[in-house]
């Protein structure tokens, strides 16, 4: 079965068409801006590619009511609509790519595949905030967990890798966005990121965990707008606020050349990882398996140094010459570590049509 996915992010929408065995037939990135995606080279690129027979979409936001993939109909097309106010910069996105891709191929069946769905199977205990009943229940507020489709193909792979059944895993999707899962037998049981794709790590431009009772000083005592805080920590914390650039290469160099910002921006990254990396190891009961992915989990050395050198004391140890030299798929554990270290290569588009071929054999 071909399955045409596509993946709509903030600036760009990635278009992978993948065969029956995997492969990569064709790929394209089209430019996704403030005025919406380029339907002329959507239509374009559709028209000289071979037909799929089903297309894929990430969506980053089923809510509760979707914990897996579902065929997109009409019904379905208004719940995603509906949960537009839980994720307000990603869903919109998604949607016009769906509407876009569906107005070119009306006859290929539309499967949508979500970020939150591979979360729905965390404990109430890890899923529920200590806030009154009446917005938990009004609201939905709950943790729902974003990244899972980066995850779910991870833990897979990286357990692949690594050689081991069914591992206790932390998958860590670090890039533009970040967070970590705990993962056992293959279902989430815990994540960073929460009731929005804020919480957690330090991101590239986003704070990750603040102090809640700190936005409350700043609205009352600068008297900013709750739109004010929320573009604050949005677009202007993160990497950018502590070192000046959101691209963790540019961090990195200016740390070598002694850059007192950008050795703070890594030292506060590593220690909010660590630490993270511990807490998701407790949730699972353990730690066999600590698999990197995304943009720097892939290609930061320095990272995944620094962060094993904090967790040496749960087993965790790399060999430097197999993390200096790591490319694609790679395990870079020590000889005799206690813990499985690998990279694997973020690959959702391959997560989106296992799901997207299964919902429709099935």
């Amino acid at each position: 079965m071909r399955v045409l996915v596509v993946n709509a992010g903030s600036s760009s929408v990635k278009l992978r068409l993948l065969d029956e065995h995997d492969s990569l037939v064709r790929s394209e990135d089209l430019s996704a801006g403030t005025d919406g995606i380029d339907t002329a080279r959507l239509a374009d690129v559709l028209r000289a590619w071979p037909a799929p027979d089903v297309v894929g979409h990430r969506v980053v936001h089923g809510g509760t009511r979707f914990t897996g993939a579902v065929r997109v109909a009409d019904e379905v097309r208004a719940g995603l609509e509906d949960l537009i106010d839980l994720a307000p910069l990603h869903q919109p996105k998604s949607l016009a790519a769906l509407d876009a891709v569906t107005a070119l191929l009306p006859d290929v069946a539309a499967v949508a595949c979500f970020d939150t769905a591979f979360h729905s199977t965390i404990p109430e205990a890890a899923a529920t905030y200590a806030v009154p009943r009446e917005w938990r229940e009004r609201y939905a507020i709950r943790r729902y967990g974003f990244h899972g489709l980066s995850h779910a193909h991870c833990a897979r792979r990286a357990a692949e890798v690594a050689g081991l059944d069914a591992p206790r895993i932390v998958s860590c999707h670090l890039g533009a966005g970040a967070s970590l899962a705990a993962i056992v037998d293959g279902r989430s049981v815990d994540t960073t990121m929460g009731f929005t794709p804020l919480e957690g790590l330090v991101m590239a431009t986003r704070s990750g965990t603040v102090d809640p009772g700190l936005l409350l000083w700043l609205e009352e005592h600068e008297h900013l707008t709750p739109h004010e805080v929320a573009t604050a920590l949005e677009q202007r914390s993160g990497l950018l606020a502590l070192a000046g650039t959101a691209d963790m290469r540019d961090v990195e160099a200016r740390a070598e050349n002694g850059d007192p910002d950008a050795l703070l921006a890594i030292d506060v990254s590593v220690h909010r990882l660590a630490g993270a990396i511990g807490a998701m190891a407790v949730a699972a009961g353990g730690l066999d398996l600590l698999a990197f992915t995304g943009g720097v989990g892939e290609h930061s050395a320095l990272v995944r140094r620094r962060a094993a050198e904090r967790l040496a004391f749960l087993g965790v140890a790399v060999d430097s010459r197999r993390n200096d030299a790591a490319q694609g798929d790679a395990d870079i554990s020590a000889v005799g570590a206690a813990v499985h270290t690998v990279v694997v290569t973020a690959r959702e588009d391959l997560r989106i049509a296992h799901e997207a071929r299964t919902l429709l054999d099935g």
